[in-house]
């Protein structure tokens, strides 16, 4: 069923002002020319028949462009373009029913002047804009000093600065009264942005806010990079004023965020650094058009791992996971992005070496990453067995079954909590790490090791567990005030691994220079400011103690390691050293011991052995 819908008049005050000024207009237009009211009849005959005849057209055009249902108390430049066109397109009315139409009918006796048509136009044109006008500054006027208002600066006076300043003006209930911008584009400085000066650049808010009593920074800027809002946050700090920051309408409306969420934070605004990004071109050579393993496809390394690895075009890319819902997303992801690249899907665990055996030996991979392992430092100090079994033995298992298969090359991923070995996840890491280099001169292989950070945004880390609880509200829990990490972001954890060695590099460990450690409250603390809020005045920050195997700081190297650069500049290599047979056999029977389901405390005990004989 059809809604009739109904014609409605609207600003019926604007239709009568407009329908009086253009009779008016002909009249203004002959006095003018004719400097009096002494007329001609044949100029009165004119005159009259052209008011007759003109306004109602030019009201008609005004009716076609809906001059009549637009709120001019909230006009936008569309209701300005329809102000414009309706006064000219009324000058070309009057132009042609006064030039050309009354005397071709010989109704006038005569052409209307060329100067009252223009005198008519300017009239008409006058009559449109002024009371829309004064509908329009009248609206913005009463808004723009709400009795009990902060001063606000708006940082940003591109898009989103202009919707902002708009707003904080059309609403006295928000509290807040626009005073200025800033902005560090050139060519807008001492210009001016809804009748706002812009006042300097973002560098300049110190002074700005001392010289114009600000008392708020709303920071309009949603595209900006983190280094930029941060920069903007700690001149605010510095001035004494409170922020708040919006984010992208793109944003709002996509349901990304919500209008109380004020900035999505990326990842790389909470590094502290540049973004470290290396070309893989040499490692498309190596990879193209052959087969290569990942196992953990499905994690949050794997799973990058493979997305990166399917744009270097190997000839088969295999995913070996234990979880199946993980590897059936993963590999349907990949073959919408890539849906001419085979991608065989492997539900496996990597604990089964006769399993591992006949994968490796049907897809015969030039290269493999391993990416599967327990992580979870708490978790594993309560299932040492399990620890074991799976980050030593399962790293055992894909490097003799890649050995046996002929695979050239192996990438184990460990961490930087395989240096102190105070963590069962750690030690189990470390362990894993000399098997992997005994392995690499057992077989003659170029097997190595990439040692990570923490990486920021992988699932269980700390990043998503701070989101969940600003979601929330709070309270931000973190362990000690103290304590610091080295983080690095899942792209460059997944370049490391794709640059780490090549031939002739087996048994060696790679890091990634990430830069100075960061204490873990002021990553919470940046991303409570990149999302527009205050650390302890909208977000508590609550510390619960260090869990058992974690420890205040980390390092990324032994005492006794030495590092050597790379081609790359920011990855190091720390040069193969022997591993003694006694710490292969402590390593050997540690494994078997954990395979074989004994007590929880004997395995840590032969845990501890085979640490001390590495």
């Amino acid at each position: 069923m059809h809604t009739v819908r109904r014609f409605t008049l609207r600003n019926r005050h604007l239709l009568v002002w407009d329908l009086a000024c253009l009779l008016a207009a002909p009249t203004f237009g002959y006095w003018a020319r004719l400097e009096g009211w002494h007329w001609a009849p044949a100029d009165v005959r004119t005159a009259i028949l052209y008011t007759l005849v003109a306004p109602p057209l030019k009201l008609a055009v005004f009716l076609a462009l809906a001059l009549y249902h637009r709120l001019w108390r909230q006009a936008t430049l569309d209701d300005l373009r329809a102000l414009v066109l309706a006064g000219l397109l009324s000058a070309v009315v009057g132009g042609l029913v006064g030039g050309i139409l009354l005397p071709a009918t010989r109704l006038a006796p005569l052409r209307v002047p060329i100067s009252v048509l223009c005198l008519d136009a300017f009239v008409t044109m006058t009559a449109l804009v002024l009371p829309r006008l004064a509908m329009k500054s009248r609206a913005t006027r009463r808004a723009r000093r709400p009795a009990g208002s902060r001063r606000a600066l708006i940082a940003g006076a591109g898009a989103g600065g202009e919707m902002m300043a708009k707003e904080l003006l059309g609403n006295p209930q928000l509290a807040l009264e626009p005073v200025g911008f800033v902005d560090d584009d050139p060519a807008k400085q001492t210009l001016r942005l809804c009748g706002l000066p812009i006042l300097g650049r973002l560098a300049d808010i110190p002074a700005v806010v001392r010289r114009w009593d600000i008392e708020e920074i709303v920071i309009a800027m949603p595209t900006a990079s983190g280094a930029v809002i941060r920069a903007v946050l700690q001149a605010a700090r510095e001035a004494g004023v409170h922020t708040r920051t919006v984010p992208g309408l793109f944003e709002i409306l996509s349901e990304r965020v919500s209008v109380s969420h004020l900035r999505r934070v990326e990842i790389q605004d909470l590094l502290r650094r540049a973004p470290i990004w290396t070309d893989l071109d040499d490692v498309r050579g190596r990879l193209r058009d052959r087969p290569v393993l990942v196992t953990g496809a499905g994690g949050t390394i794997g799973g990058e791992l493979c997305r990166q690895l399917a744009t270097l075009e190997p000839s088969v890319l295999v995913l070996l996971g234990h979880g199946e819902n993980s590897i059936f997303e993963i590999q349907r992801e990949l073959q919408l992005l890539h849906p001419t690249l085979p991608v065989v899907p492997v539900i496996a665990d990597v604990r089964d070496r006769t399993r591992l055996d006949r994968i490796f030996a049907q897809f015969r991979p030039v290269a493999a990453f391993h990416t599967a392992a327990h992580k979870h430092v708490p978790l594993m100090e309560t299932n040492v067995g399990e620890a074991v079994c799976n980050n030593i033995g399962g790293t055992i298992n894909v490097a003799q079954a890649a050995a046996a298969a002929g695979v050239a090359h192996l990438v184990l991923v460990s961490t930087d909590k395989a240096v102190s070995c105070r963590s069962t996840m750690g030690a189990t890491k470390r362990l894993a790490e000399l098997m992997v280099q005994h392995l690499a001169g057992e077989h003659g292989c170029d097997y190595v090791a990439v040692r990570f950070g923490n990486v920021l945004g992988s699932r269980g880390s700390v990043v998503p567990i701070f989101l969940r609880q600003l979601e929330a509200g709070g309270p931000i829990t973190i362990t000690h005030p103290e304590m610091t990490r080295y983080f690095m972001t899942i792209p460059e954890a997944v370049q490391l691994i794709l640059q780490a060695g090549g031939p002739g590099e087996g048994g060696h460990i790679f890091v990634l220079d990430m830069g100075a450690p960061v204490k873990i409250v002021d990553l919470a603390t940046d991303l409570v400011r990149l999302s527009g809020l205050e650390p302890g005045r909208d977000i508590e920050f609550r510390f619960t103690g260090l869990r058992p195997g974690e420890e205040l700081h980390e390092r990324l190297l032994f005492a006794h390691e030495r590092v050597s650069p790379t081609p790359h500049p920011k990855i190091l290599r720390i040069r193969a050293e022997g591993v003694s047979p006694d710490a292969v056999a402590a390593i050997t029977s540690l494994v078997h011991a954990a395979r074989q389901g004994r007590p929880e405390r004997e395995v840590q005990l032969r845990l501890e052995e085979a640490l001390a004989a590495s």
